[in-house]
């Protein structure tokens, strides 16, 4: 039996009618960029999330960049963000010319350590970029309690938790910013690259729809240097027609992750705090002993897919050792010889499940 990390295939075919239809009333309107889809899902995302104002963009490295800048982060100034997550996170803050300072994870949400946060500040820092990995949100409470103490700015990068909860709050409605992506393989994905940008701040709201449009807020008058980054009608149309399943399909991701705790032996499980709602994104276990790469070359023989999200932390990417970054980050480091990502998503059946389970209780390292 074979179980892919992921089938797209399988959401569009349940959901098929609505997305034709959808597409193609865009297509039929011949408006595709800043046209009412775009402004009725911001409007929609608002309101799911739990915001004053959401701005479509580009992608969600896009969504990043923009917080950045719109934040007035600029050369010299340091935003701190955990060194265990996707390159995106890193990267936005260094095209605003600013620098990243990394600081290590836990080991067992992969969220940025809290207790290591405030010994990274500096009279230079400017803001703090939580990310919230895999779908389980990062400790909020005390993240927004040093940045209120040393006057810092928040952006949750929130691209792999969109309806994730902490005490009851969505993540991405808590910072200063949050962050979402409708990258394809997303819990709530597009049919191409799509970002948002989150915001209770009027300011920040403004700066940003300039931003995403060449500084202009009309035609060929540009009040400030930015970008082309407008989430098309196409791709917001695509989303708000899956926005209308993402709480069943989250809480079909958690069912599968209940059943693969209960059952899964021989690999470190998820963790997930009380106070949280993890949407497991990624259902992302730990291989010890350097078993590994063993241990997916089993599962591939018997048709189980597998992934690593992240093999090389940011700090050890080539893109920063050369600019001279020279940390140790233990847990990072860890975590990136361990984690391995299982196949989880809303259209797995039982039998899927099983076999996956299985599958694992009977490998022998």
């Amino acid at each position: 039996m074979n179980v892919p990390l992921i089938d797209l295939k399988a959401q569009y075919q349940n959901i098929k009618g609505e997305l034709n239809s959808a597409v193609e009333a865009v297509l039929g309107s011949g408006h595709f960029i800043l046209g009412p889809e775009e402004t009725k899902l911001e409007e929609e995302i608002a309101r799911f999330i739990g915001v004053k104002y959401a701005i479509g963009v580009n992608s969600g490295t896009d969504a990043l960049f923009l917080a950045v800048k719109a934040l007035g982060i600029n050369e010299g100034d340091e935003v701190i963000v955990p060194a265990f997550s996707f390159f995106a996170s890193a990267e936005t803050i260094s095209l605003a010319g600013a620098k990243v300072v990394f600081t290590d994870i836990r080991p067992d949400t992969y969220n940025i350590d809290i207790k290591q946060l405030e010994s990274m500040i500096t009279p230079k820092t400017k803001a703090i970029m939580p990310v919230h990995l895999y779908g389980q949100p990062a400790d909020m409470d005390q993240i927004m309690y040093f940045a209120g103490k040393h006057k810092l700015k928040v952006i949750e990068d929130c691209a792999q938790s969109i309806g994730a909860e902490y005490r009851d709050k969505k993540t991405g409605s808590i910072g200063d910013i949050g962050c979402l992506s409708f990258f394809p393989t997303k819990n709530l994905g597009c049919a191409g690259d799509g970002g948002m940008v989150l915001t209770n701040n009027e300011e920040y709201a403004n700066m940003i729809k300039l931003l995403r449009a060449h500084g202009s807020s009309k035609k060929y008058v540009h009040s400030e240097i930015g970008i082309n980054s407008r989430l098309d009608e196409i791709q917001a149309a695509v989303i708000r027609v899956k926005l209308k399943y993402i709480q069943a399909w989250n809480e079909k991701r958690r069912k599968n992750a209940k059943f693969y705790n209960a059952n899964l032996k021989g690999v470190i499980i998820p963790f997930e705090q009380d106070f949280v709602k993890h949407v497991y994104n990624q259902y992302t276990v730990r291989v010890e002993n350097g078993k590994r790469e063993e241990f997916q070359a089993y599962l591939k023989a018997q048709g189980v897919a597998t992934a690593v999200h992240y093999p090389i932390p940011m700090h050890k990417q080539e893109a920063y050792t050369k600019l001279g970054y020279n940390v140790s980050m233990p847990e990072s480091e860890k975590a990136a010889l361990e984690v391995c990502s299982l196949p989880n998503y809303p259209e797995m059946t039982e039998e899927m499940l099983n076999h996956v389970a299985v599958t694992i209780n009977n490998y022998k390292s």
